[in-house]
């Protein structure tokens, strides 16, 4: 054949050389589908899984019957999936909110702590000047009584020394 001539249609398909997936379909049944404009048989035709049965390959009934398997086996997977991520996204919240409320409580304790700790504070300085305004009156055997240094009165040091 020359180039730029018009090949045969009565030529197959098969031995043109850049026809591709159309080898094996003669050139006058390419025609003929083409004028009765049935492209769904053509598709049909053209398609690898046609070309696969024609090998003696498997039907294409048990190919859409473990594809349909495949699917369904995918689908209880995703929602399996589905259900443990939920599971866990509730088990995060949960223990959001439990560690929130935990803050929460602690810091109130915390605050009620610190208010106890000023008050007793507040009632020790009370009952030390009490206590210095009470031991110049007092008579007290100072042999007794330790006091601490930091909170010693000059008046019972001086005392004791008139004592020895």
């Amino acid at each position: 054949m020359m180039p730029g001539q018009i090949p045969d249609p009565s030529l197959a398909a098969g031995s043109l050389p850049s026809l591709g997936p159309l080898a094996g379909i003669s050139a006058t049944t390419l025609t003929d589908q083409l004028k009765l404009a049935d492209f769904r048989q053509l598709g049909a035709m053209l398609s690898p899984l046609h070309f696969l049965g024609r090998l003696g390959k498997r039907p294409l009934a048990i190919k859409t019957e473990e594809m349909d398997e495949d699917e369904e086996r995918r689908k209880r997977r995703r929602e399996k999936n589905k259900v443990a991520a939920a599971r866990c996204r509730n088990k995060k919240k949960e223990r959001t909110d439990f560690l929130q409320r935990e803050s929460e409580r602690l810091e109130m304790v915390n605050s009620e702590l610190k208010a106890q700790i000023e008050e007793l504070r507040i009632e020790r300085q009370q009952l030390m000047m009490m206590l210095n305004l009470h031991r110049p009156t007092c008579i007290v055997r100072t042999d007794s009584v330790k006091t601490p240094e930091s909170e010693a009165n000059p008046l019972l040091e001086q005392l004791s020394n008139d004592k020895k």
